[in-house]
């Protein structure tokens, strides 16, 4: 949208405006000496002239916006491309229908002409007026086509109608008498139209001066035309051929409003873009080769520099490539001023232990590069990266954040491991990624890591057919309240049947569809499946029972995830207090964006756990704020329970302060009788485990449930008599 004025602008539109008015007066004043001026031969030519260049200039802007649009789709320059053809079509009708002009179809007369040119009138009037009230948006090619078919059937169909040989429509002049009074009516109605049209533009000003003032301007001319078309004697009258000379100006101030808008403000818009580029060069070519946030030379000049070192020397030279483990999490999570700040003290650590040693970049996907050009021995290179990973353990303290993770490290070797820069990184990169999945997350490529890669890719296109060709399903986990020895919850588990490669852990699948962004449809069908199969399953076992269905990092950021929410609790008929979502730990980080969405869910009547806890990074002082209702107890925590004499002061911890803040506890990964009775005496609330039930798929839990709430029952009296 037009912005800026140019006052030059004004000053010749003023120009155009005080001529105009200059005409006016001399038309006025020496009208009874003008009168009949052309000769009364040559007034059908005259008209004819007059209306051929109306006629141009109207099909001009059609032809203008018609070719322009195919460009940019807008509905107003559309609308306004096809009130013009109409108008040009009219317009020519007109003219060749106007007594004195040669036989068309019948005979011409003021019958014909005066309906095309008052139709013509009231069309400029009110479509105008529509187009300037119409809200801009883009429409595709197919809306434009119909809008011009419509206008052109239209436009035909009117002719037709005047063409008819019995006149259907009342006449408009009558010879001998003058106008009638409808056509007078119409001809002021335009008038008034053009007036709250000048009105609406004058309001609309500021958005689009220029363009606005072009049309304040057609429509002041065509005031002023329709002034001196109802004030004019006869045809041989100069008010007449005043008339027709306004009318022009009208629609070539049109012309030039079309013309600014279509052509001239883009082009100047383009050649004040290139100045710009241009006076931005220096730092464009900054921005070209070094990273925004860290200020560190970027993946380009990394690369060519690489390059640069394989025509100076061939000597082994050595790769490295680091990556913060928890940088997706965070800026997941918390956003990405606090990932962005952690690359830069990251950067900043980094820089400081190599020095100007070796070359430091930064890759685009937030991993950092140290290539060493000289052969070191891999005694030096294991040193070098055990020092960047004892700096990088100290937490990143981020306002009242304190952020830690492990880093990763890839390394890969100039000539064994590749002869390509490109390569070099990239085999460096699959072997930081391996490296996540060892205690000393330190790996030297090898060739296998490249098959690795390739399965992980492969694995990424299956999951695309997962989903469309039933391979995934839900298996049950049943809960256990240990106070009564019922089972009233359960959690579901999403799991994945190869056809081919057979059954794979979530832990394969689950990261690379977060990574993909598959998992906000992965989410949606666990969601609107376990509630489903959970509102059947109650059918069969005539008890209430609650399902907890874990969300991802994906979902909850989602714009309608509480619309999504809403429409599964409505589908699936699950009354929401059994409905429970799992968020990590690590997404109750940003407090501002996420209390929010669970008060929201809330108010539906869902509960809220947080899964995992005790592994990510929530503080103490947020979590009493967070409208939660359940923590669940991670399964590395109690795996360390060994009997119920021993201690486990983090289990501890998190039940005691579960029972301070009044929310509900679950243990999962229970496997023995000894685990129990130590979260029995806890006074833990529920327990989820193999233990009580490994998970099972919901035809095998309708059968077995009542025996796996009875072995529960059981054990927990059992337990209570000991």
């Amino acid at each position: 949208m037009e912005k800026t004025f140019d006052e030059k602008y004004i000053k010749s539109i003023s120009i155009y405006i005080s001529l105009s008015f200059m005409l006016i007066l001399f038309v006025v004043l020496f009208s009874d000496k003008l009168y009949g001026i052309f000769g009364e031969q040559n007034y059908t030519a005259v008209h004819l002239l007059s209306e051929i260049f109306t006629i141009i200039v109207a099909m001009s802007i059609a032809m203008q916006l018609w070719l322009t649009s195919r460009f940019k789709l807008i509905n107003v320059d559309v609308y306004m491309g096809a009130l013009f053809l109409s108008l040009a079509i009219l317009a020519i009708f007109h003219t060749i229908s106007y007594k004195g002009m040669p036989f068309f179809i019948i005979e011409s007369s003021p019958y014909q002409a005066t309906w095309f040119y008052i139709i013509t009138r009231l069309l400029i009037s009110v479509g105008l007026l529509c187009i300037v009230l119409m809200k801009a948006k883009s429409i595709t090619t197919m809306h434009r086509n119909i809008v011009f078919l419509i206008s052109m059937i239209l436009t035909f169909a009117f002719i037709c109608v005047i063409y008819l040989p019995d006149k259907v429509l009342p006449p408009l002049v009558i010879e001998g008498m003058g106008t009638t009074l409808l056509k007078n009516t119409m001809q002021y109605f335009s008038l008034g139209t053009q007036i709250v049209l000048i009105i609406i533009l004058l309001k609309q000003f500021n958005l689009a001066p220029k363009r606005s003032l072009l049309f304040i301007a057609a429509s002041i001319y065509i005031i002023i035309s329709d002034i001196f078309f109802t004030t004019y004697r006869d045809v041989y009258d100069i008010y007449n051929f005043t008339g027709h000379l306004f009318q022009l100006f009208t629609y070539v101030a049109i012309l030039k409003a079309v013309y600014y808008t279509t052509v001239e403000f883009p082009f100047i818009s383009m050649i004040k873009a290139n100045d710009h580029l241009e006076s931005s060069r220096k730092e464009m070519h900054h921005m070209a080769y070094y990273d925004e946030i860290t200020k560190l030379p970027n993946e380009r000049f990394l690369i060519e520099s690489i390059n640069k070192s394989f025509t100076e020397n061939l000597e082994q030279k050595t790769v490295l490539v680091l990556e913060f483990d928890r940088i997706l999490a965070i800026k997941s999570s918390l956003g990405s001023f606090y990932s962005e700040q952690i690359l830069k003290m990251a950067a900043e650590r980094i820089t400081e232990i190599v020095g100007e040693k070796y070359f430091v970049s930064k890759l685009r996907i937030d991993q950092f590069v140290i290539f060493i050009k000289s052969h070191k021995d891999k005694e030096e290179i294991m040193a070098l990266c055990k020092q960047l990973q004892l700096s990088m353990s100290k937490p990143f303290h981020i306002q009242h954040f304190s952020l830690t993770g492990n880093l990763n490290i890839g390394i890969a070797h100039y000539p064994m491991d590749s002869t390509s820069s490109e390569n070099l990184i990239k085999h460096a990169q699959f072997a930081m990624y391996e490296a996540g999945k060892v205690p000393e997350r330190i790996l030297s490529y090898e060739s296998s890591m490249l098959n690795a890669r390739t399965k992980r890719v492969e694995l990424e296109n299956d999951l695309y057919k997962a989903l469309e060709e039933d391979q995934l399903f839900l298996q049950y986990q049943p809960q256990l309240n240990i106070q009564t020895g019922e089972i009233n919850s359960m959690e579901a588990l999403v799991r994945w049947n190869h056809p081919i490669k057979g059954w794979i852990s979530p832990a394969d699948f689950i990261p690379i569809a977060e990574e993909s962004g598959l998992i906000i449809p992965f989410g949606k069908y666990v969601l609107e499946t376990a509630c489903k199969q959970t509102v059947e399953l109650q059918k069969v076992i005539n008890k209430p029972i609650k399902v907890a269905v874990n969300l991802s990092v994906g979902q909850l950021f989602q714009e309608n995830f509480i619309d999504i929410i809403k429409e599964v609790i409505q589908e699936t008929k699950i009354p929401p207090h059994q409905l429970e979502l799992e968020i990590t730990e690590s997404m109750t980080m940003n407090t501002n964006y996420i209390t929010p969405i669970l008060k929201e869910l809330k108010e539906i009547g869902l509960t809220v756990a947080i899964d995992d806890f005790g592994t990510g990074y929530s503080s103490l002082s947020y979590l009493k704020d967070l409208p939660i209702d359940c923590l669940k107890i991670d399964r590395s925590f109690v795996q360390k329970i060994s009997n119920k004499d021993d201690q486990e002061p983090l289990v501890d911890m998190i039940i005691s302060m579960a029972q301070h803040l009044k929310l509900d506890v679950v243990a999962e990964g229970i496997e023995t009788i000894e685990q129990l009775h130590y979260l029995n005496e806890k006074k833990c609330d529920f327990i989820q485990g193999y233990y009580i039930s490994k998970p099972i798929n919901i035809e095998d839990l309708s059968e077995r449930f009542n025996e796996i709430e009875q072995f529960a029952l059981e054990t927990i009296q059992g337990m209570k008599m000991t």
